[in-house]
């Protein structure tokens, strides 16, 4: 990544299993999957153009944004977490942001504590599946 505002691990497995695992994941760790754009199918609807397969998912932890929202309603700005899953080369691409960089945005010590707790389990998420 440009900058270091997420997590990223490459995995030695196909697009379709990638995105299977991830969802998997995520469920493990308490997010659901509360938006998903298919960028490849948005490109060639709109552009006309072709792209390689990658998923923009929108990740969240009920709890945790709840009580995010509650201690300020602007964090919605910020919500919900994006984890990307793209194909590259014969394998594919996992990345996720760092929450405490979003976190980065906004003030107060209800945020920073949830944002801690949101990074632990995406990069959890994130660096299991390279183990995996």
């Amino acid at each position: 990544m440009a900058q270091d505002i997420g997590f990223r691990v490459r995995l030695d497995k196909p697009y379709d299993e990638a995105v299977a695992a991830v969802r998997a994941a995520l469920k493990e760790q308490g997010f659901g999957v509360i938006t998903e754009i298919d960028v490849k199918a948005t490109v060639k609807e709109k552009l006309g153009q072709d792209f390689r397969r990658y998923v923009i998912l929108g990740a969240c932890n009920p709890s945790l944004a709840h009580r995010a929202l509650e201690a300020d309603p602007d964090v919605g700005l910020l919500l919900p977490c994006n984890v990307t899953v793209y194909e590259e080369g014969r394998g594919s691409v996992v990345a996720a942001v760092d929450p405490m960089v979003l976190a980065g945005l906004m003030e107060g010590e209800t945020l920073r504590a949830v944002a801690e707790q949101a990074r632990r389990g995406l990069r959890s998420e994130v660096e299991g599946l390279g183990k995996r």
